[in-house]
Order: C-alpha cells, then structure tokens, then sequence
C-alpha cells in the first residue's frame, strides 16, 4: 500500500511541486490549503505523514501541530518554515513536530527527510509492543500508548518526541548512551538535527518526570558519554 501524506501548503506553486514529487515517488497525497481544513483532514483520515507549513491562513501551523498532538495524533510531521530562526525551529520541536525543513529546500533533502521519518514511524509501530504498558518509577506513570505522562497523579503535558525519547531510556535504562546513540534511536540514522537537540529534550524530559531537575534521580549526565536512565520500571498495578 503506498503511503498517504498530508500536505499542508497555501502556496499553489509549491503545493503542485510537492504532489508531483510525491505522486511521482509513488506516494499518494491530499491537500490542505489553511489550517482549519488541515485539521479537519487529519483527524477525519490516517495518514503516514503530514507536511505542514507554518505560515498557513486561519489556523497557523504550529497551533495545528498543538492540536494535532492533543488529540492523540502521533502521525510523523516535517514542519515546512521560511522562517530559518532558532526560536522557530525549537518552538516546532517542542511542539511535537518531528522535523523541519526551512524553504527554499531540494527535493533531493526532501525525500531523504520523508524517507527517514517514515522508516522511524514504521519501526516504532514494530516494536510498539516490546515494552509492557503503561509503566512506573518513582511518582512517575507513562502511558505510551495514550500518549500520557502522570507524576504524583497529575498529568504533566509532554511533546511526542518527549514520549518517543522517554521510550528509547526506558527500553535501554541503565545503559549510558551517547548523544549520537540518542539520535539514532530517537530521530533515527538518516535524521540531521544537531546533538545540541538531544540536550535540549532531556532537559525538557527531566522538568516532566523529576522532583528536582537540577539534581536528577532517573536521568543522569555521565559527563564526556552521554545519559543515563537509571530507574526500577514495573508495569502498573492493577487496580
């Protein structure tokens, strides 16, 4: 079955260079020309991937990315960004977007980010059942599949790739791992952020799930190595 992606675009010329491209590579596309109507697609129908613009009329594409998130919707997104600022790429990461290409790009980069996103989907939908859910440790409850983070009884929000990377610890708690490591398992092989991300999401991880972030219990710095998730993780009691 070909894969389904979203595209999110106002811009005709743009939006036709991508279905093109896609169409061409064999996926099969469907278009949103705003925000409002991009939320409605999405949630009305199961894609593999949604390419999302940021500057979008009605409902601009961070607060579509927020909604998305919000509604359970874990579906890879690249945000597509004129706007080649920290500040817009950070806010797109933590908002839960999974990758960002800032135009203009090459459709060359285009398809390798696609392809690479894709292969992570596909590989967390593989392994979604190796690690028993939900889990605990310490105050601390994660429910994977619902996309839920619980500390003390009360729901922490968290972005997915907060989720994703929190997996990733878990699966490989007691192990220290690189930031390279980190990269590969959480953003996969083919993926370009820098390692300066990695810091940035376990900081984000650690104001989520410790009681002091500034002295960590569960995620631990091994300076010049990386990180360690150090945690007796159980499955919830039944209740």
């Amino acid at each position: 079955m070909s894969p389904r992606v979203l595209i999110v675009e106002d811009d005709r010329g743009l939006e036709q260079m991508l279905v093109d491209r896609l169409d061409s590579s064999g996926f099969e596309t469907a278009v949103a020309r705003s925000g409002s109507e991009a939320l409605a697609v999405a949630l009305g129908q199961t894609f593999d991937l949604v390419l999302l613009d940021i500057m979008l009329p009605e409902v601009d594409g961070l607060t579509v990315c927020t909604e998305l998130r919000k509604q359970g919707v874990d579906t890879p997104i690249l945000m597509l960004t004129a706007l080649d600022t920290v500040v817009d790429r950070v806010v797109g990461l933590r908002l839960g977007a999974d990758d960002y290409l800032t135009k203009p790009f090459d459709s060359l980069e285009l398809m390798a980010r696609i392809d690479a996103l894709l292969r992570r989907s596909r590989h967390r939908s593989a392994e979604r059942e190796v690690l028993e859910d939900p889990v605990r440790f310490g105050e601390v409850e994660v429910r994977f599949r619902e996309m839920k983070l619980l500390r003390g009884g009360c729901e922490v929000h968290a972005t997915a790739k907060m989720f994703q990377l929190l997996r990733v610890f878990v699966e490989h708690r007691g192990e220290v791992l690189s930031r390279d490591r980190l990269l590969d398992l959480a953003w996969g092989e083919d993926a370009m952020p820098a390692a300066r991300t990695v810091d940035v999401h376990v900081a984000w991880l650690r104001q989520r799930i410790e009681a002091e972030p500034g002295r960590p219990r569960f995620l631990q710095t091994i300076r010049g190595a990386g990180y360690r998730f150090v945690a007796d993780v159980t499955p919830r009691a039944p209740s």
